[in-house]
């Protein structure tokens, strides 16, 4: 059986990009021999520069991109994709860019699958969201985006089981952020003030990039849209009641933390809670009641969610069979490697379907 080779078109060369690229080259050789697939880098870009080269990128890809990178627009990757006559197409989307979701539409008509990091476009507006699908089912292509909302452990396609099994789920909810489960274990367990271990996950790193977007609840919301579209639920992110965790309360006239502020308030929120609880920032759909809510609570430390170590997160899937015992999936903290396995993961899943078509036309 001849081999199947893959295109993958990358953009974004940052942390989780560059350690795809690393990744598949390191296992090439591997993926050859257990899945007879062969797996190419004809494309890589960052936000302004593409590297192109026909036959794929190697293990002096840095150095190369430096030399001869040239500006771009994804025009210029679909013109030079038909021209070598690239099949199996495969764009990733390892950005954070809201001007690339606004040419999926045009890479899915030009022959691309798409396999994604970015969730932006599966939190735009529903008609949006909907003409991607319309697209995807038009040209036969697939979209795939585990490490959306998680580091790649099958959320998504556990609900999607779920669901499109006939099983009536009734409730989502879990923690979804690794940066606050780090918060607020620290929180929880140390005598420290909330406002030092804020200091101390940002001097780590954990929250550099996405800081407001965590304190805000944004982060949470937008993977819990994400979740409740996967079982077709039309939601918007403006259905979502965010409780933010920093308030106008929390801040100076001039936007910088109070920290006098939002240490007592979170005393406070720790101090008043029954007894053997703890303090979990989470996101919730519960289905009977039609809302959908982002909020601080107070969990038992019993409880799957009260019992959260480190940055780990965790997805409780509510449904009619298991009733109050939900289905669980945990897992760590949502580094590179992790990200970058899970987006493997999603392009495999993709290979074999196109390896499948192939075997029926044959």
């Amino acid at each position: 059986m001849s081999k199947l080779k893959i295109n993958i078109i990358l953009f974004g060369i940052g942390n989780i990009g560059s350690t795809l690229i690393n990744q598949i080259i390191e296992s090439q050789e591997f993926f050859l021999e257990s899945r007879n697939i062969d797996f190419h880098f004809p494309i890589i870009t960052n936000s302004t520069v593409a590297f192109f080269e026909k036959e794929g990128v190697g293990y002096a890809w840095e150095t190369n991109f430096v030399q001869l990178a040239v500006p771009f627009k994804v025009e210029d990757i679909v013109e030079f994709a038909k021209e070598n006559e690239f099949e199996n197409l495969i764009a990733v989307d390892a950005t954070a860019s809201d001007e690339l979701i606004g040419h999926y539409n045009t890479l899915i008509q030009n022959g691309f699958n798409i396999v994604a990091v970015n969730k932006k476009a599966n939190t735009l507006p529903i008609d949006l969201y909907k003409e991607i699908r319309a697209n995807l089912k038009k040209y036969d292509k697939e979209f795939l985006y585990e490490t959306s909302v998680d580091t790649g452990f099958p959320v998504l396609q556990t609900l999607r089981d779920l669901y499109y099994s006939g099983e009536k789920i009734t409730k989502i909810r879990g923690v979804f952020s690794d940066n606050l489960s780090y918060v607020f274990n620290r929180f929880s367990n140390e005598e420290a003030t909330f406002s030092s271990v804020l200091k101390d996950a940002s001097l780590l790193g954990l929250m550099r990039s996405t800081f407001k977007e965590d304190l805000s609840g944004n982060d949470t919301a937008k993977k819990l849209l994400i979740l409740t579209r996967e079982i077709g639920k039309d939601f918007e992110l403006s259905d979502i009641k965010i409780n933010s965790l920093i308030n106008e309360e929390h801040l100076e006239k001039n936007g910088i933390l109070n920290k006098e502020a939002v240490d007592r308030s979170y005393k406070i929120a720790k101090i008043t809670q029954a007894d053997n609880h703890v303090l979990r920032y989470i996101g919730e759909f519960d289905i009977a009641k039609n809302t959908l809510e982002v909020k601080l609570v107070s969990e038992p430390v019993t409880s799957a969610i009260g019992q959260l170590k480190g940055s780990d997160t965790i997805f409780e899937i509510y449904t009619q069979s298991y009733a109050d015992v939900p289905i669980v999936i945990q897992s760590g903290s949502a580094c590179k490697q992790a990200i970058s396995r899970g987006i493997i993961t999603d392009i495999l899943k993709i290979a074999e379907k196109i390896k499948h078509k192939e075997t029926v036309w044959i």
